[in-house]
């Protein structure tokens, strides 16, 4: 679906991630680049607001954006602004300083990546907010032949993989299995703790961070793919797991059940590592709940495709009068 010359615009995507990084920001900002030129338009990618000629200014987390939204609006009067909350723009709770506040008020359509973050902004924010799934492409993949857990996170405390690591502690001796944590050591002190306990563990392993490929590979390769998150506001890693058809074991925060629903079997409460120990031998040792999740998963691998992305963003630029 690629737009004519005639409604091809210049787009310019800011996140705070630079180049190289493997934060969700950069991840997202690089897909929805890919996406926005499938449908015939011109990307580029930086920073911060530099005055380029652009019809689009599409910002990546509104706190951290706020000052290219507000310099944008100086330079280019006519400019159309899209900004997308971050989970840390919207949890733990909604409270945008003064910058943020005037940026979220001039974007002409707000997003987020699971519908219950709508639930915390004003009436006002809410009614130009619209929600974008991130989409996921991962190639299928053989299961390793020991039952095996994945926490993919930089290790920093919101993302909690210490929980994980804490869990398989309390699982019997006799199971089989082993947990594998992917990610940076952003902080200091806490990455030092999460590293110390998967080093003392017979059954897990800190690998840092992976490339992208390598990543979506171990995600495929992994029996359940675990997020412990305490706030998350849509995170790529449940896209990816979903993509892959591997049963994702998650925190009961808006962030996880907003894009799997209320009911999901395999949510246990933020920092509960002894229900979260229930759910991974659950899941190694009954099978008709590991079939129940894997069908579960299968069943919204539409919903992470990224043709149906794609159609969402398409179908913004036109509400727009942009395409």
């Amino acid at each position: 679906m690629a737009d004519s010359v005639a409604t091809r615009k210049r787009i310019t995507i800011v996140t705070p991630a630079v180049r190289g990084s493997h934060s969700g920001n950069r991840t997202t900002a690089l897909r929805w680049a890919g996406l926005l030129r499938q449908l015939g338009h011109h990307v580029t990618i930086a920073t911060k607001w530099q005055n380029p000629l652009s019809d689009v200014l599409i910002t990546v987390h509104a706190v951290k954006s706020a000052e290219s939204v507000l310099a944008a609006n100086a330079d280019q009067p006519g400019i159309r602004i899209i900004t997308l909350l971050a989970g840390t723009d919207i949890y733990p709770t909604f409270a945008p300083g003064k910058e943020a506040r005037a940026a979220l008020s001039r974007a002409d359509a707000l997003l987020v990546l699971q519908p219950r973050a709508m639930d915390l902004l004003p009436a006002e924010l809410r009614e130009k907010s619209r929600t974008i799934v991130q989409s996921a492409t991962v190639n299928a993949s053989p299961k390793r032949e020991t039952f095996t857990a994945t926490v993919i996170a930089h290790l920093r405390p919101v993302k909690q993989p210490h929980i994980a690591v804490e869990a398989i502690e309390l699982l019997p001796k006799s199971l089989d299995m082993r947990l594998i944590v992917a990610g940076s050591r952003l902080d200091d002190d806490y990455g030092q703790r999460v590293a110390n306990l998967a080093k003392q563990s017979p059954r897990a392993e800190w690998v840092g961070a992976l490339s992208r490929r390598a990543t979506k590979q171990l995600v495929a390769q992994s029996h359940i793919c675990i997020v412990p998150s305490s706030a998350e506001g849509g995170a790529n890693v449940v896209s990816e797991a979903i993509a892959a058809g591997t049963p994702i074991l998650c925190t009961s925060i808006p962030g996880n059940l907003g894009l799997l629903g209320n009911d999901w079997p395999g949510a246990f409460p933020v920092g509960d590592a002894t229900a979260l120990a229930a759910l991974i031998e659950r899941a190694a040792t009954e099978k008709s709940f590991l079939d129940d999740l894997c069908l579960r998963t299968r069943k919204m691998q539409s919903m992470v495709d990224p043709s149906t992305e794609r159609q969402a963003w398409h179908a913004l630029l036109h509400d727009l009068s942009l395409s």
